[in-house]
């Protein structure tokens, strides 16, 4: 996949892992609907960067979330990641982005019921065509680095909800990704599994130089973050 031919002129892939400028997207645009999700929103996150994005439902953090992801599209403006312009990039190469450069923790964890944790961490890995065996090496130490080297061939229901977001973090990590996007990691877990999950995505990101995006409502996640960014209405405010 080329994504030369992608590249924002203004992107600065070595410093910003993340580049949006006058960034607006609107739901349903043009019908009695519509909904002015992000309204003119510009900044950069730095590579390597622990960041925080705060804000009340509806205030337009999760359609950031889903923009910096490659799951959607911009109206007007542009968001760039790791050198890529979301808006210009074809729905092929949208995939190859989000197999190759992003990683995904979800809230409820998406693990897949009928494979075992190993099968489940591989899967990325798979879907960017990683041979077998480096991609089985590859997930076999991850599910070390989180403490599950026991439980490789484990099911996510044998597994308790910490657990499976620590298979989750494994997974997302698997193809090296340059941006790892959280998007409410601890909210289904205990207080006890809460710190040990923000343990290992901190321990993981500053280690390996990972660039984190945690999109959250909990103060004692957002505090624990380098920067945080807050959204309302669309806009930031901080």
């Amino acid at each position: 996949m080329n994504f030369d031919r992608l590249s924002a002129p203004d992107a600065a892939p070595n410093e910003n892992v993340v580049a949006i400028r006058n960034l607006v997207k609107v739901h349903a645009a043009g019908s009695a609907t519509q909904v002015r999700a992000l309204a003119g929103i510009s900044l950069d996150i730095a590579r390597g960067a622990h960041v925080a994005v705060v804000g009340e439902s509806g205030s337009g953090k999760t359609t950031l979330m889903h923009l910096l992801g490659a799951l959607d599209r911009p109206t007007s403006g542009s968001v760039v990641v790791d050198g890529v312009d979301i808006g210009r990039a074809s729905r092929a190469e949208l995939k190859a982005l989000r197999a190759a450069r992003i990683g995904f923790v979800f809230q409820g964890f998406n693990l897949i019921a009928s494979l075992d944790a190993l099968e489940n961490v591989m899967l990325p890995a798979r879907y960017a065509r990683v041979p077998a065996d480096r991609a089985r090496e590859r997930a076999r130490r991850l599910l070390a680095d989180v403490g599950l080297a026991d439980r490789m061939h484990h099911r996510p229901a044998q597994l308790s909800g910490g657990q499976q977001q620590r298979v989750a973090i494994a997974r997302a990590l698997v193809n090296e990704p340059a941006l790892v996007l959280a998007d409410e990691p601890t909210g289904e877990l205990d207080r006890r599994s809460s710190e040990t999950v923000l343990g290992l995505l901190e321990g993981i990101q500053r280690a390996d130089g990972h660039t984190l995006v945690v999109v959250t409502h909990s103060e004692a996640v957002w505090k624990r973050a380098q920067r945080v960014i807050r959204i309302a209405d669309g806009m930031l405010v901080a």
